[in-house]
């Protein structure tokens, strides 16, 4: 099945049950209200969305609507927590995490605001997965067997900060999957499809996210866990997808200008500017998108700011 969050005016948003080939949607009111709930209670309330997922599929489901990913926030807005790896191999290949910033994942389509260019503006397209409660100390087959869905992010970075600075938070596709929604694309905790980055209408990246993975999900889950419980509702993320033939491209602006070093001795590409835009997506083997796509557009966070308190009487 597939999940996503609609606007409501609250911190969290409301529930929805979308189709498959993202064309529907249907409210899951009376079942769940929110993400989080869902995954606090897994086994009782998972079956129940799942039934009317493929009432749903099946063109059956009275007051299903029209899908608009516009009007979608991240899939869990709020989150536990956000733990980033760096699970390919140019960008470490270990089962090394990070704490991300978790308290303000924006939408697919929300606007990427910063305070200056000179910040150094770059995107990660990556992927990630939401756990359910992972005891301290588990193993990586036993975390593996807490994935409850999928995500496909996109992290942005500040790369003029220093290592170690708070970086934003990241935006989310608009749904969550369920790992039989991928298929046999899904393999021992890693996700064995291309995942497309477009910079300004231009591909600039079609790397294999399967391959390459130098740790699978279950290990990177299991690292989160040697010194805590995991609490149902995490986020642990792959990092940026990227693989070692240049030819694939790039998912973040600092692998290309790595590249760029290491063959000409010196980065060549800027990083992004207000009024740039980025699309990412995955595409499964029935040729239909996974998660439907990121699409933002970067922007000055003073304008918007100056925009707010002219509009206030």
């Amino acid at each position: 099945m597939k999940l996503a969050t609609y606007r409501d005016g609250s911190r969290d948003g409301q529930l929805v049950v979308v189709s498959r080939d993202l064309a529907q949607a249907h409210y899951a009111t009376g079942i769940a209200t929110r993400l989080q709930q869902v995954l606090d209670d897994w086994n009782f309330i998972a079956p129940q969305l799942q039934e009317l997922s493929q009432t749903l599929n099946h063109g059956k489901a009275r007051h299903a609507f029209s899908f608009d990913p516009k009007q979608c926030m991240a899939p869990l807005p709020r989150a536990h927590a956000y733990l980033l790896g760096a699970a390919y191999a140019r960008e470490g290949g270990a089962a090394t995490l990070g704490q991300a910033a978790s308290d303000g994942l924006l939408g697919p389509c929300e606007a990427a605001r910063f305070a200056s260019e000179s910040l150094g503006i770059d995107f990660g397209a990556g992927l990630a997965v939401l756990t359910g409660d992972v005891a301290m100390g588990s193993t990586a087959e036993a975390a593996l067997e807490s994935v409850r869905l999928l995500l496909l992010s996109n992290d942005w970075a500040l790369r003029s900060l220093p290592p170690g600075h708070v970086q934003p938070c990241a935006a989310f596709a608009p749904v969550a999957v369920t790992l039989d929604e991928a298929g046999e694309a899904w393999q021992r905790g890693r996700l064995h499809l291309g995942l497309q980055t477009m910079w300004n209408g231009r591909k600039v990246g079609l790397c294999e996210a399967g391959p390459e993975m130098g740790v699978h999900f279950g290990e990177l889950i299991a690292q989160a866990a040697k010194t805590r419980k995991v609490q149902a509702g995490s986020i642990i993320g792959s990092g940026t997808v990227c693989n070692q033939d240049g030819s694939k491209g790039y998912g973040s602006i600092a692998d290309k200008r790595a590249l760029e070093a290491l063959e000409s001795g010196e980065p060549k590409t800027e990083f992004m500017q207000f009024g740039d835009s980025l699309r990412v997506e995955v595409k499964g083997r029935d040729g239909l998108s996974l998660f439907g796509a990121i699409d933002q557009d970067v922007a000055s966070w003073h304008e918007a700011a100056a925009a707010r308190e002219e509009a206030q009487p």
